[in-house]
């Protein structure tokens, strides 16, 4: 089977662009356009499809991750807009990836994969379950709208290589993909170093596949289609 890269995602936006393959999107007081594609999936053999990552910016998304805090007004240098637009008023939400996969709230997602590879190096068990159940309501909690975007990530090791599967609800194919593609490489590195250490032999990250229902390219952001 083939394999899509982040090159052949790019050139398949551009050619919806070109042709005017337009998705509509917001209801009959404001609409937008964007360049959809549904059930994208590809190899993520760089960390961005349309514009490079800025990668100050995602130093500091990721200190936030690793914190842990369910709060956008710790972000260091000042809450982004995109953040702001997404949380309460007080500054609480529901994506912090690092809370997710680390924090025992969560039933230590990153404990779980790593334990279950080490328990058996074939399992297909390796999960990092971002979503649950209960965000069909929490979502919109005292006025946030945060529908989490990452469902869940899967690990394998194949010939002491770790390859992830990324599976993504949304996917905003210009500044989420870098961020999260950026986070899903530091977590495999993160989990690369814990498996060697607990198998006594060197674990090496390999291939990131990248699996979203929508992954769009937003009507103001057309300019890195052209």
């Amino acid at each position: 089977m083939k394999e899509f890269t982040t090159n052949d995602i790019y050139n398949e936006f551009k050619r919806k662009y070109k042709e005017g393959e337009f998705r509509i999107i917001g209801n009959d007081v404001q609409q937008s356009k964007t360049v959809e594609i549904q059930n994208a999936h590809f190899i993520v053999d760089k960390p961005y499809i349309c514009r490079e990552p800025n990668y100050k910016y995602f130093n500091k998304e990721l200190n936030w991750y690793l914190s842990q805090s369910l709060n956008v007004n710790d972000i260091e240098g000042g809450t982004p807009k995109m953040w702001k637009a997404c949380a309460t008023k007080d500054g609480l939400i529901n994506s912090n990836y690092g809370w997710m996969i680390y924090s025992f709230d969560n039933c230590n997602q990153f404990e779980h994969c790593v334990e279950k590879l080490c328990e058996d190096n074939h399992t297909r068990e390796a999960c990092m379950i971002y979503q649950r159940p209960s965000m069909q309501i929490e979502y919109n909690k005292d006025g946030m709208h945060d529908f989490c975007c990452t469902y869940a990530v899967q690990y394998f090791i194949n010939n002491d290589f770790v390859d992830s599967i990324v599976y993504m609800r949304s996917c905003d194919a210009v500044f989420g993909f870098c961020n999260d593609s950026l986070w899903q490489i530091e977590v495999l590195d993160t989990l690369c170093d814990k498996l060697t250490e607990k198998l006594k032999r060197p674990i090496t990250p390999g291939k990131l596949f990248w699996n979203a229902g929508s992954l769009h390219v937003y009507e103001r952001h057309f300019k890195y289609l052209e």
